[in-house]
C-alpha cells in the first residue's frame, strides 16, 4: 500500500499539495506516482515565477519505465523550484513527500475543492 500522508491534498493526476498558512505551498509526485514509474531518472521543473493554471502541465518526469507530465494542483505562481532534483532525481523514489518536493508556490485562491483528502486518494488509487 502507498504512502498518503493525511495532511496532504491530492490531485486524481497524482499530485500533492502541502498548503501553509502564508498562501504558499509546496507541490511534488505521490509515493503511488514515483512507485508506478520505476526508477526515476530526470525531472524537467518550470523557471520560477511561471503562472500555472490549475491542471496545466508544469513540467515532465522521466523513469526507466515512462515519461509522465507533471499537473499543477492549484492555479498557482512558482516561488521556487527544487534544484537539488536535478542532480539527484532519485530521490523522488525514497522521499516523495519531504526532500523531493518539487515546487513552492503562491496560491492563487484558496485550496480547489476537488482536491482529494488523503482517504479519498486512497480509494481513488484502490
Amino acid at each position: 500500500m502507498s504512502n498518503i500522508p493525511a495532511d496532504l491534498r491530492y490531485a486524481k493526476s497524482h499530485e500533492w499539495l502541502r498548503p501553509a498558512a502564508d498562501g504558499t505551498a509546496l507541490v511534488g509526485i505521490t509515493d503511488y506516482a514515483q512507485s508506478s514509474l520505476g526508477d526515476i531518472t530526470f525531472v524537467q521543473l518550470p523557471k520560477p515565477g511561471a503562472v500555472l493554471a490549475a491542471g496545466a502541465t508544469f513540467g515532465v518526469v522521466e523513469s526507466v519505465k515512462a515519461a509522465s507530465d507533471l499537473y499543477a494542483p492549484a492555479a498557482c505562481t512558482v516561488l521556487e523550484v527544487n534544484s537539488a532534483l536535478d542532480s539527484a532525481p532519485e530521490t523522488l523514489n525514497r522521499d516523495p513527500y519531504g526532500e523531493a518536493w518539487m515546487l513552492k508556490v503562491k496560491l492563487a485562491g484558496p485550496v480547489p475543492a476537488e482536491l482529494l483528502d488523503s482517504a479519498a486518494y486512497s480509494a481513488h488509487v484502490g
